[in-house]
């Protein structure tokens, strides 16, 4: 793991957890204890184990004594808690997907266009009325934070739509089926690659095309791609997040509920942040794309959804619900009265 890369989680993985402190502790010997697998890319002593604190000490209040178990590979981490190792774990949206298969469809590629539907997706699954759906046979999600918009880096500028991508070189990972059928639909050619050396190969100019958020312009030294005739699409591919898993028969009564909005009050401070790092994105380097570009990636994004949704690998009540949100900030959008409407 590089350094740079290391300073990127750092800057993701912080700050998640700040919420507020609720009722009086419970006393210590009616506590339920609670392990749980972190993930952080810097360890024990990572910005994400400090967050996690505040936490750890308001679940005392929900009737749970927490132990963290670190690991620094999500994969590692959730290969833990899929053997029982944990009971609790916080991971990559796309990767809580296998747990939870309406959260894990927020990620589904242009399902959620701006941090205003974002805002209002994250408040709606907070609350007491989501809880059903935040439940899936043996788990439950008990918290989500946004991470960012992924936006799509090219070494070409005038790669901004879909007919301009045939051909173009791209990385896709294994665990991101979205990726996959739009290189299907589109004649990318697909590079296999990890979270790790996606971004390594698009700065050693080994793809003409990767996905990124803002947070990771600056200390993975995107510029090394961009230059000299790159540039970044103005307009996000998904939004990406991190979910935390739980087996829910491994919790207090009420735990869940608590926990969501402990994490869902840190979610402004996260927006901020996002912001700030977006802002500081040189406006060069920006491809503002017309309308029209816009209503063609959208209706490809649309016909992606659509077609794994049928696949079964997203979940079709959740689409519907992003859908009601796009259409309720946007009722002119073409795909609020489209026949196959999602």
């Amino acid at each position: 793991m590089t350094r740079n890369l290391r300073s990127l989680f750092a800057v993701l993985l912080a700050g998640l957890a700040p919420g507020v402190t609720l009722a009086t502790p419970a006393p210590a010997q009616n506590l339920m204890p609670v392990t749980m697998c972190v993930f952080d890319m810097l360890g024990a002593n990572g910005p994400t184990h400090k967050a996690l604190r505040g936490y750890q000490t308001d679940a005392i209040s929900w009737g749970a004594s927490i132990t963290f178990k670190s690991f620094t590979d999500e994969r590692v981490a959730a290969e833990a808690f899929n053997q029982g190792t944990c009971d609790l774990v916080n991971l990559p949206g796309i990767r809580a997907r296998s747990y939870n298969s309406f959260t894990g469809s927020m990620e589904a590629i242009g399902a959620i266009p701006t941090y205003q539907h974002m805002r209002m997706i994250l408040a709606t699954l907070a609350g007491e009325k989501a809880a059903p759906l935040m439940r899936q046979g043996d788990y439950e999600i008990v918290g989500i934070s946004p991470i960012g918009a992924l936006y799509g880096f090219v070494t070409d500028r005038s790669i901004d739509s879909p007919k301009k991508l045939a051909g173009k070189k791209i990385t896709v990972l294994d665990n991101a089926p979205e990726s996959q059928y739009l290189v299907e639909q589109t004649g990318l050619t697909p590079v296999s690659s990890t979270i790790s050396n996606a971004i390594q190969k698009f700065n050693n100019k080994s793809v003409d095309i990767t996905g990124a958020p803002a947070l990771a312009f600056e200390p993975l030294e995107m510029t090394k791609g961009l230059e000299p005739n790159g540039g970044i699409w103005q307009w996000p591919i998904l939004q990406t997040s991190l979910q935390f898993v739980a087996r829910w028969q491994k919790l207090p009564e009420g735990f869940a509920a608590h926990s969501r909005v402990y994490i869902h009050n840190a979610t402004e401070g996260l927006f901020k942040l996002i912001a700030v790092n977006e802002a500081a994105i040189p406006a060069k380097y920006w491809i503002s794309l017309s309308d029209d570009l816009k209503e063609e990636w959208a209706e490809t994004f649309r016909k992606n959804r659509i077609a794994l949704r049928d696949k079964g690998i997203y979940d079709g009540k959740a689409l519907s619900l992003f859908r009601k949100v796009r259409c309720s900030v946007d009722a002119e959008r073409s795909e609020c009265t489209a026949a196959d409407k999602e």
